[in-house]
Parts: structure tokens; C-alpha cells; sequence
């Protein structure tokens, strides 16, 4: 692995290393995707590693931001994540609580649901954002969380993979939209899409109420 590659990855995980420095043995960084589409799901993930997993970071090249990862190696990096933590799990809300509940809300309730699904608790979670969650477990909020720890980074990445999946499932059964290249955002495509075919049952009510 290059050596800038090396210290990128060492810095981006200056937060777990403090951590582990004061006595945490084991951490879980959390992270939400699907805030912003028009359509579809918001997911959150949880991912816990201990101190001795990350030792040899060889194997996370390229782990980062989900958003500054391109598809092919994020769909890699997600496997060898999930292979290499201690334990992951997922949060998956849909569009009817998104309406029900709005979408802060559900994003918060996502990652708590991904946190309470963990098959091990961490002594300590690292989340993306300023919101706490609803958990007795100590907790560290992290504004641009996704680009300054290396957990949070790592569950961006799995959460973004697993959405991009059902998005393209979505697609085979809504093809008139373009899920499956736009993963539900609000492009141009997705625009037009919409006002000509209508709306379809997993668009958000209460997004985009102006087309």
C-alpha cells in the first residue's frame, strides 16, 4: 500500500486511536445513507471493530466518505468490512414511516435500530452528526463524521451499498423512473420521470411537493 495511502488511513482513525488509548477495547462507528432522495429507504449501519482488527490497514484501502468512493471499490471495501468487524448491522426505514415521522427523525430512529441490532456491544459509539441517540451507550456525535473516523467511514460504506442494492431492485419493478442509476435522487432524469409517470408507492409524500 503507498505510504500516503498508509498515513491517510492513519489519520483517519486519530479518534479510535485516542479512544483505544484511554482504555476502549472496542468501538462502533454509525452512519446513515438516504436522507436526501426523492425516493426509497433511509439506511443506517453500525459496525464495530475492535483495537486488534485494524491493526494491519493493508486490506481497508480506499476506505473513506462513501460519497468520495467510487461504486466498484465500495462494493468491495463493504465485503471485507463486513467480513473483517467484530459485528455490523443495518437500520431500514421506509418511505411510510419517513412521511410518517420526517425524515430526521426516521434517519435517527434508523441508526438506533442498526445500534440495538448489534450481536456485540461496543464500549463506545461514534456517529455521524450532531444528534445523540436514544441508547445508554456512551456516545461521541461527530459533525462530517464520514471523512474524520475511520468506523463512521466504514459504516457509510456498507449502509450506501446496501440502499444502492434495493434501489436497483426497485428499478426492475419501477423501470419508467431510473432507480437504478440514480439511486432515487432527485436528478433531472428522476424530475422528469415523475411528472410524466406520476408518483410511485415508494416516493416520499412529503418530498419534493412542487412536481
Amino acid at each position: 500500500m503507498p505510504q500516503s495511502e498508509q498515513e491517510r488511513l492513519t489519520q483517519l482513525l486519530n479518534i479510535e486511536n485516542s479512544l483505544f488509548g484511554s482504555g476502549k477495547k472496542i468501538l462502533a462507528g454509525v452512519d446513515e445513507v438516504g436522507r436526501g432522495p426523492l425516493a426509497g429507504p433511509v439506511i443506517a449501519a453500525a459496525v464495530v471493530f475492535s483495537k486488534e482488527k485494524l491493526q494491519d490497514l493493508s486490506m481497508f484501502f480506499g476506505v473513506n466518505d462513501s460519497k468520495k468512493v467510487k461504486p466498484s471499490l465500495r462494493e468491495k471495501l463493504s465485503v471485507i468490512i463486513m467480513e473483517q468487524a467484530d459485528a455490523f448491522a443495518f437500520g431500514v426505514l421506509d418511505e411510510k414511516e419517513i412521511d410518517r415521522i420526517n425524515i430526521l427523525r426516521a434517519s435517527l430512529k434508523a441508526m438506533e435500530l442498526a445500534v440495538t441490532s448489534l450481536s456485540v456491544s461496543p464500549e463506545t459509539l461514534l456517529i455521524d452528526g450532531q444528534y445523540e441517540l436514544d441508547t445508554a451507550l456512551p456516545q461521541k456525535t461527530i459533525i462530517g463524521g464520514d471523512a474524520k473516523s475511520f468506523l463512521i467511514a466504514a459504516a457509510s460504506i456498507i449502509a450506501k451499498v446496501k440502499r444502492d442494492a434495493i434501489m436497483v431492485e426497485y428499478d426492475k419493478e419501477f423501470p419508467m423512473y431510473g432507480f437504478a442509476r440514480h439511486k432515487g435522487y432527485g436528478t433531472k432524469e428522476h424530475i422528469a420521470a415523475i411528472r410524466k409517470h406520476g408518483r410511485c408507492r415508494i416516493h416520499r409524500k412529503c418530498f419534493g411537493k412542487n412536481f
